[in-house]
Formats: structure tokens, sequence, C-alpha cells
């Protein structure tokens, strides 16, 4: 590695993927020190805050990811003071894999983005049947319980569109990501409606890249582009669960010029949605 990449990291069977490793874990040691400080078994504080005793033993065990609301109740009922509400973004991204928490971060907090999807409708648009179908053609096979972590943190990312001031959102998506029945064909005509309601908000541009096409610029994968806050523009790849976030000038230019030229080639948005149209209409 040069210092003009800085890599997240690979995916695979590594402890830090797991949902029961790092915060996870010191987070369920804490809850449970918690409970047992007020003298609760796990059944009679899973009554207080709603959830089966088998879910706060999963919680305790750091084999399941609590969703905030859970860790509001939580710190509330066993007056924790704050101790656990002070972990609940931690707690968040422990909902992504170790590859893509670094780029999540930066999702979540940037001004601009420019996404380049190849292989399937990007997260950012995608429903929850469709990332639920996605996570469920994953090999090795995923636990039910992971898939659904798995949806819940997708789903998490998009309350990008409810932050203000909104940031500008690009996505430029190949034709053949439409056309692919992923889930079935009552998903994909889900999907195709979803990708046009998120695509006529106004701080966000959907393009489709036609496949007819003879130059593309971008034949080398997906890629990202995030603007920061602080006026960083930072570059996000990844294949295969493996994955980079490209920090120096020369490598992010490189990327900002592919996806200047697809942009180019691309559909317009309002081409990009009556072509959308046009596949619902054939359903």
């Amino acid at each position: 590695m040069t210092q003009d990449e800085a890599v997240v990291g690979e995916s695979g069977n590594r402890a830090e993927d797991e949902p029961g490793s790092g915060v996870m874990i010191a987070f369920g040691r804490q809850l449970k020190l918690l409970r047992l400080r007020s003298g609760l078994d796990r059944a009679e504080f899973g009554k207080l805050v709603g959830y089966a005793a088998q879910s706060v033993a999963s919680f305790e065990q750091g084999r399941r990811i609590p969703q905030p609301v859970f860790i509001d109740k939580a710190d509330e009922v066993l007056d924790a003071g704050g101790l656990l509400k002070v972990l609940k973004e931690e707690v968040a991204r422990a909902q992504y894999p170790a590859f893509f928490r670094d780029a999540a971060r930066l999702e979540a907090g940037a001004v601009a983005l420019g996404v380049y999807g190849v292989y399937a409708i990007p997260g950012l648009l995608q429903t929850a049947d469709y990332a639920r179908a996605g996570f469920q053609m994953e090999r090795p096979l995923l636990d039910d319980e992971v898939i659904e972590q798995g949806v819940s943190a997708r789903l998490v990312r998009q309350e990008i569109y409810d932050r203000r001031p909104a940031p500008l959102l690009s996505f430029i998506v190949e034709e053949a990501v439409f056309h692919r029945p992923i889930g079935g064909s009552s998903t994909r005509l889900g999907q195709l409606e979803q990708v046009l309601r998120i695509g006529s908000k106004r701080n966000v541009e959907v393009q489709v890249m036609p496949m007819d096409r003879e130059d593309h610029g971008a034949l080398g994968g997906p890629f990202t582009l995030i603007d920061t806050a602080q006026g960083q523009r930072i570059a996000y790849a990844e294949v295969q669960g493996d994955s980079r976030l490209y920090t120096a000038q020369t490598k992010v230019r490189e990327l900002e010029a592919r996806y200047g030229i697809i942009r180019s080639q691309a559909l317009t948005p309002r081409e990009s949605s009556e072509f959308i149209e046009k596949l619902l209409g054939e359903r």
C-alpha cells in the first residue's frame, strides 16, 4: 500500500466482521452489568423494554446488534445515566461489514455523492425486499438474523434523504441492472418504482447508462465519489467485498474524470425517468 491509498479492509470470515466482536462485546458486557446491578433477570428486563429474554441474551453476548430505540429504553430502565446511549454511534457502525464502516461514516456526513452502480441497484436506492433478496443470494449463506441486520443497516443509510441541508446525490446505473429480476418480478417492479420516487427529489439525479453505447468511460467497475463537509473529495471502490478509500488527488481525479465522462454518455435524468417508466409499463 502506498500513501496514495487508504485501504479500509477486506471481507472474509474474519473476527472483526462478526457482530459479536469489538464494540458489540463491550456493549453487551455493559448491558449485562447494568441489568444485574438493577437486580433483574433477562425475562424481567425484557418485559420492561419490550423484548424477549432470548433477544436480551443475544444483545448481551454480542451476537445481535440492538436498534437505537432499544438502547434508549435500556438506558432509561436501567438508570444508566447515558452509559449505553453514548455507545449508540459505535453500535450503529457495527451494523456494517468491517470493510464498509469507514465509507458508511463518510457517506452519512457527505454534502455530495456520485455513485456508479454496475451489478445491482445502489444501496441508497434499494427497497427492503430488493436488499433482502441480495443478501439471501450471498455465498457462503448468511443466517436469517444476519440478513435482517443487513437490510436494517441498508435502510438506515437512506436517512441521508431526510438530512438538512440536503446533500446533492447523483447515481449512474447500468441499464442491465434494471432488467435483472433480483428477488423476482414483484420485487423488481417495486424497486423500479422506488428509483423513480427517489429520483424525483430535487437533490437527486438518477441516470441510466444504456447498453447500446459504443463508448464507455468507466469499464473498471463501480465506485463512489464522496464530498465531505470539510471540502475534501474521497473515492470509494469495492469489488467482491474488498474495498478501498482513496484520498490522494491523483487517484481521485482519475475517478472524477471517469464519472464526468459516463455522466455525459448516460441518458439524462429526464430520459432515464422515461426509460424506467417504460419498463414499468411493460409489466
